[in-house]
């Protein structure tokens, strides 16, 4: 390896600290005050929370997701909707493939569901550090709530502009950010050095069976140390498996000595259990605490633009493989394709962020919130694990799953006890998306049902009389079906009740492929002038489709597409109507001029 890659190695692996473990690594200012809310910080509990907290970073993070996870992907890829995509193959029965793409269904809801508190608990928990500051003892709650609204907004807004700029300096400072956990967490160690015997599992396992019922509620506080964890294999295709594993080797050695150094800060004060974390920096240097703060900030910003990027990636995944709703998209680089904006997906993020905020009002009761949607999402991702390493016969790997997918299962059901303290809110905000997913693609199926296409052999040869003996408008004209086995209605009432048939016709097929990334495109012939276009495009690939015909020398006059009216009685299908109207169409999504476009109505009941 020459000196230069070696370096852009090293500086892939500095980014992934900023783009993947900016959650994560901003656990430690939250979880153990969170705990501690639950359990007294004697010797032997800060044993066992601690011995805790490393194992389940061991289990969930670094075996769940760094080791079995990321071996699994697609062209590099990963993440809930290339576990399904890897495994609908191997299904053979249609109700367990249905199974499996509900399962899909639930997991991308549930990242947005808790992925909605994740700016709010981030940036609250270190704007509360300000409240360390001498003289700002008393700073009012309200104040923080605007100081952390007003950062909040900041950062949505800029995200029309693109973030791949500023993205480039958030490695360097999550860089700073983990060095600053590590050594100050190293030196509190290093004054209570006793504290490194809870790396044994003895501590958790002792925990759990002198005092059952208080272990089972802890854990859902417990899981807020791994909150984030999942990004290693959700971003795998933006970096790379290797630079992510590289930089968990140094975030969790970082995030552990940070962890560590609590509970030996704690055993020398153990009165400061309201915010060990802040509390713990300012004994260490109190002149640069300030600079701390501001630091932690800037580390809780970037956890939240991890955030809104993975929303908008895994909603455009599932905007291409047609399980939701056409919104306007904007690239906002030439060179990323996970980098795009969706404005009204942009802004209701930030008002669920600024309600949270608002309803809450400080970042424990968001804790005691936080972490229910998160542990239903890796419950998810071990189920997919398992049935995949099972169908591939890999019995090693799957026992392994399916001991951390229990895991995480007992992680799911003690956060149900949080649903009362506002864990509603993660469910409120997840059954958003997941209600659009399942009434636009049940709504979807209806609608196709009640657009009784044409026979393709009857359609061609009607098209073939009428083409030899009509006369033509001079150009090419672009068609678009859904699939091979029939020509849409819209298609016949153009050419044949209208009369209108081009000089050259092309009907156009655009079928998302299970790769993430790569384009094909097979041109055939159906009739005279008349030729069949099938595009298969990855589900995370930027389609040019108008590229893609300039490629073949094709230069279209007119787009033609089905403009729906949908009729209903139905109360449910009048809001999937709706939904239908405020959407971009189809060929609007992929940016076709629009002085090109006709819409040929189509009046449907449902």
């Amino acid at each position: 390896m020459t000196l230069k890659e070696r370096i852009k190695n090293e500086m892939m692996v500095i980014k992934s600290l900023g783009v993947v473990y900016g959650d994560i690594g901003t656990s430690p200012i939250y979880t153990f005050a969170v705990i501690l809310l639950l359990v007294q910080p004697t010797k032997e509990s800060v044993f066992q929370i601690l011995s805790m907290i490393v194992w389940t970073l061991t289990m969930l993070v670094t075996v769940q997701y760094a080791w079995l996870a990321t071996s699994l992907s697609k062209r590099g890829e990963g993440g809930t909707v290339v576990l399904v995509q890897i495994l609908l193959p191997y299904l053979k029965g249609a109700r367990l493939a249905a199974l499996v793409t509900v399962l899909g269904f639930l997991g991308i809801s549930l990242m947005i569901g808790d992925g909605v508190i994740t700016p709010a608990i981030s940036i609250l928990s270190a704007v509360e550090g300000i409240m360390l500051i001498p003289g700002y003892e008393s700073t009012p709650k309200l104040v923080l709530l605007i100081i952390a609204t007003g950062i909040a907004f900041a950062l949505f807004a800029v995200q029309k502009k693109g973030v791949e700029k500023v993205a480039s300096a958030f490695g360097p400072i999550m860089v700073v950010w983990f060095f600053a956990l590590g050594i100050v967490g190293g030196y509190f160690i290093f004054q209570n050095p006793e504290v490194l015997y809870a790396l044994s599992p003895f501590y958790a396992v002792q925990f759990i069976i002198q005092h059952p019922f208080i272990a089972f509620v802890v854990l859902a506080d417990v899981l807020l140390c791994a909150t984030g964890g999942e990004a290693l294999y959700a971003d795998m295709g933006h970096l790379g498996r290797l630079p992510i594993l590289k930089g968990w080797l140094f975030a969790s050695a970082a995030l552990i000595l940070c962890y560590y150094g609590q509970g030996a800060f704690l055993l020398s004060h153990p009165d400061s259990v309201k915010s060990p974390f802040f509390e713990m920096f300012h004994a260490f240097a109190p002149t640069l605490y300030i600079p701390l703060v501001i630091l932690a900030i800037f580390a809780t910003v970037i956890a939240s633009q991890a955030m809104i990027s993975g929303v908008f990636s895994v909603l455009y995944q599932a905007m291409t493989t047609r399980i939701f709703p056409h919104f306007n998209v904007d690239y906002t680089s030439d060179e990323l394709r996970s980098q795009i904006y969706v404005g009204s997906i942009n802004w209701f993020l930030f008002f669920c962020v600024v309600l949270i905020l608002f309803d809450f009002g400080e970042s424990a009761k968001l804790a005691a919130a936080y972490g229910l949607s998160v542990a239903g999402a890796m419950s998810i991702t071990g189920i997919l694990m398992s049935m995949i390493f099972m169908v591939k016969r890999e019995y090693l790997k799957m026992s392994v799953a399916m001991f951390t997918g229990l895991m995480s299962f007992a992680f799911f059901v003690s956060s149900w006890m949080k649903i009362p303290h506002g864990g509603y809110w993660s469910l409120i905000i997840a059954s958003v998306p997941l209600f659009i997913i399942v009434l636009y693609t049940q709504g979807q199926k209806r609608l196709y049902a009640s657009l009784v296409p044409v026979d393709k052999d009857v359609f061609l040869e009607e098209y073939s009389k009428r083409y030899r003996s009509g006369d033509h408008v001079a150009g090419t004209a672009l068609f678009f079906a859904r699939n091979t086995d029939a020509i849409p209605a819209y298609i016949a009432k153009t050419m044949f009740q209208n009369g209108i048939i081009y000089d050259y016709n092309l009907i156009v097929i655009i079928k998302t492929s299970h790769d993430p990334h790569g384009i094909s495109s097979e041109l055939s012939p159906l009739g005279e002038a008349l030729d069949l276009l099938i595009i298969r495009p990855g589900y995370m690939e930027k389609l040019n489709v108008e590229k893609l015909l300039r490629e073949r020398n094709i230069n279209e006059r007119s787009i033609f597409y089905g403009d729906e009216e949908i009729v209903s009685d139905s109360f449910i299908w009048k809001i999937f109507a709706m939904i239908k109207d405020l959407s971009p169409n189809f060929v609007s999504f992929y940016n076709f001029p629009h002085e090109k476009l006709i819409g040929v109505a189509r009046r449907a009941k449902i």
